[in-house]
């Protein structure tokens, strides 16, 4: 006779195994479709000599690249991450009885410091549940941003270098930059290729990217921007650039759809994307690349 445990135990044991093989094969298959995705849409271009090496700029498809089943696979994972977002009560109100939310109030150092303080304080309840959708999000491999041509767009391209000149924003070998028109505080989160991801509660990243320009976490400017460098060596592999709606500032008309734009320099190439996100909206994944070494791919 079969011992109750025993058998209880190796139901348990087998059960968990079938799962594990299960989530194996769905990572194996989600894999191969990104692979045969890139190799499908991806635009790839050799961007030159970097400290005597070749780089290769590998773009991650956009979701306008795509064909129709698979833009409705990415709108059907858009709506998944929505519902994330919510679950996860990430979604804060704006304080109506704001006083800078007036047409006159003008912001104070001391306000904007308290207002720091109440962000930190957000963090210390939200900081795993933004982990977890954070994660979410990176699993995404589309991108949901318009690539705009720089020399079409020039006047948005001397926009963003203005701001950052204005703010103290640095340039480097990899650079990200975001701007956008109003009073709402958007937020840039670039995750890493080592996993680490770059936002306003990590602005240091231990592979040498820093956001070293966060703006509006009081409503200070109708034309802020943000912004992620490499000042030295980049490292290589995948980045991916998301763009949280962190709070919506109800000052002086502000709206809760938000349109931006996003900079991406990588070695002296520069490619500049548009889009929109309404407040209360996940995270959106709005492009992503690879840096590999030419020499080495070839």
């Amino acid at each position: 006779m079969v011992d109750p445990i025993t058998l209880g135990t190796s139901l348990v044991l087998g059960a968990g195994g079938v799962y594990l093989l299960n989530r194996y094969r769905h990572q194996r298959a989600d894999r191969l479709r990104t692979l045969a995705l890139l190799e499908k849409y991806s635009s790839r271009s050799r961007i030159g000599l970097h400290q005597g090496r070749m780089r290769l700029l590998v773009s991650m498809p956009q979701v306008g690249d795509l064909p129709l089943a698979e833009q409705r696979a990415r709108h059907e994972r858009e709506e998944r991450r929505k519902r994330n977002y919510l679950d996860l009560g990430l979604l804060q109100e704006s304080d109506e009885n704001d006083p800078l939310q007036d047409e006159s109030a003008a912001p104070t150092e001391d306000q904007r410091m308290i207002e720091l303080e109440a962000r930190a304080q957000w963090m210390e309840q939200h900081e795993p549940p933004l982990e977890q959708h954070a994660a979410v999000v990176a699993e995404e491999h589309i991108g949901s941003g318009v690539v705009v041509a720089t020399e079409e767009d020039e006047e948005s391209e001397v926009d963003i270098e203005e701001r950052l000149q204005r703010e103290g924003g640095a340039s480097g070998t990899v650079q990200i930059s975001l701007a956008w028109d109003d009073y709402n505080d958007l937020d840039l989160h670039l995750f890493c290729p080592s996993g680490e991801r770059i936002y306003f509660n990590n602005k240091k990243s231990e592979c040498g990217g820093i956001l070293d320009v966060d703006m509006n976490v009081r409503p200070v400017s109708n034309t802020p921007v943000e912004n992620v460098v490499w000042k030295g060596e980049a490292p290589l592999g995948t980045y991916k650039i998301g763009v949280h709606f962190y709070k919506h500032h109800r000052k002086r008309r502000t709206k809760r759809k938000c349109k931006f734009r996003l900079r991406v320099v990588t070695h002296g190439e520069t490619r500049e994307y548009l889009g929109s996100i309404t407040y209360g909206q996940a995270m959106q994944m709005v492009t992503s690349f690879s840096l590999a070494d030419a020499a080495h791919k070839a």
